[in-house]
């Protein structure tokens, strides 16, 4: 019996961050969009930790802002680190960051079956297409392009949509992906395993500071510890390959065993208890092997998200990435389907920007793993990758906060030198024992790259702003001013007049 057959516009596979991000914007433009995800919301995922680039730049674009501020998740102003040969944790603040200073500069940690539901509904509310409980079973395509999918509904009947675009954001278990063509090429660096589950009742830095993601380094690896709400946190062990056979065994003694060989977290967690029911009760492990597929696309297709890439979790940069793509490719498949950029403009600009968010995280992140080097080191690099012509400090706040790139809608310019200022006697405050050597170490032109771009975006998400924007890339297009498509250099100056 053949497929029951209907037309669209676009077809996004998968209803996470990207997936109903991608979707979202799109509908807002007014595309018909069917959004096909194979489980029910709410859902558990892993990835609890976000960016202020996502919260302030994404969420502005997407109209989910205030949602979220309603949903009281926990407020996480930057992160602390137990790493490196400097035996004192030390911190960083986004406030440092000039794009992220001021009413902007926090990001939150979330539950992600509350989090990524909001962001389906809110593309259900903006005309999205969504259909639950739907896996996607095959791709339509032929030597020219991609077609559509076919897919399994609810009541087990097989169907199949047509449309001009096919977004893969189903994940990195999914097969979607290999229809793109290319390979996934994995890191001979970054092969690591997590094991994590989650406690009630750990301990938390002093305020205003308790919402921070705390990353302790350890001989076998890290230590996350995510406070999700004033009792409930997230904890997870992150080891290196050879180390995998510890893993074999009783899962709760071994992560225990881990927390154990850390002392920062072994002391938090002195009071607590795991949880063992429920949807947070389970030990899970997870391959975090970093990953770029060879190409991000295909006329037809794109892939955002884990079915495009992967970078270690260290900075939490999961659902940044995922929704930085779903932005791009949104822009791209507006831009096409308006008829006023070629397809493989559109998409070499969505690639090239995409691969080069990844390139910075990951080539700063495989400095970062150098154990024998200190913050003020850390800093430096981050200043150098991102070649941002401000202190290390900054630097490394910009990329870590996600908006090294310089996009208008990824990041807030606002009234911030008071907040700016406080930042910096804080953090001087929190130092270990050389009073400057924090403001030293931000100051580095490693993470201004990415974080420019993601500056870029937020500012329009939170202005609304025309601002004008120069291309990233050489030769490249730049955004529209509502964020939504791409434009040539020269339109965009002609209509920021």
């Amino acid at each position: 019996m053949s497929p029951i057959i209907e037309n669209t516009d676009v077809v996004v596979v998968g209803g996470g961050p990207g997936g109903s991000t991608v979707a979202t914007l799109l509908a807002k433009r007014g595309h018909r969009v069917v959004l096909l995800e194979k489980e029910t919301f709410p859902r558990y995922q892993i990835g609890e930790s976000l960016l202020p680039s996502t919260v302030h730049g994404i969420g502005r674009l997407l109209g989910v802002t205030e949602e979220l501020e309603r949903a009281a998740f926990t407020v996480k102003r930057g992160g602390s680190f137990r790493w490196g040969t400097n035996p004192v944790p030390w911190n960083f603040l986004f406030a440092i960051a000039p794009e992220l200073s001021g009413p902007t500069s926090h990001a939150y940690q979330v539950e992600r079956m509350k989090f990524d539901e909001i962001l389906l509904r809110n593309a259900a509310r903006h005309g999205v297409d969504v259909r639950e409980n739907s896996p996607v079973t095959g791709v339509v395509d032929d030597e020219e392009r991609v077609r559509g999918v076919r897919y399994t509904d609810p009541d087990g009947v097989e169907r199949e949509v047509r449309a001009a675009f096919v977004v893969d954001a189903s994940g990195n278990r999914s097969r979607v992906h290999q229809h793109v063509g290319g390979e996934r090429v994995y890191s001979e660096f970054f092969r690591n395993i997590a094991l994590f589950g989650y406690f009630e009742g750990g301990k938390r830095l002093p305020a205003p500071d308790s919402g921070n993601i705390l990353c302790a380094a350890f001989d076998e690896g890290w230590i996350w510890y995510i406070p999700l709400s004033d009792t409930l946190t997230s904890v997870g062990a992150v080891i290196s390959r050879e180390h995998a056979a510890r893993l074999q065994g009783d899962q709760e003694q071994a992560l225990l065993g881990f927390v154990d060989r850390c002392a920062i977290v072994k002391d938090f967690l002195s009071d607590a208890t795991r949880v063992t029911e429920g949807v947070y009760g389970e030990l899970r492990t997870r391959k975090d092997y970093s990953y770029t597929n060879s190409t991000f696309h295909r006329p037809g297709m794109a892939l955002v998200g884990d079915a495009a890439c992967f970078i270690d979790p260290v900075f939490s940069t999961g659902v940044h990435l995922a929704t930085y793509a779903g932005l791009l490719a949104a822009r791209s498949i507006n831009s096409v389907l308006a008829g006023d950029v070629a397809e493989e403009r559109a998409f070499g600009e969505f690639e090239g920007r995409y691969r080069r968010e990844y390139r910075v995280f990951y080539e700063f992140l495989s400095a970062f793993y150098d154990m024998q080097s200190n913050e003020e080191s850390y800093f430096w690099k981050a200043r150098k990758v991102t070649n941002f012509a401000t202190t290390d400090l900054e630097a490394f706040v910009s990329l870590v906060g996600g908006v090294h790139s310089g996009e208008n809608a990824l990041a807030a310019f606002r009234d911030s030198s008071g907040a700016l200022a406080d930042a910096v006697e804080r953090t001087g405050d929190m130092q270990t024992p050389s009073g400057e050597r924090m403001h030293h170490l931000f100051g580095t032109p490693v993470v201004r790259e990415v974080m420019q771009e993601m500056n870029n975006i937020q500012v329009r998400g939170v202005q609304g702003a025309a601002a004008r924007e120069l291309p990233l890339l050489d030769g490249g297009l730049v955004p529209a001013p509502d964020g939504l498509s791409w434009l040539e250099p020269a339109a965009r100056v002609e209509e920021a007049r």
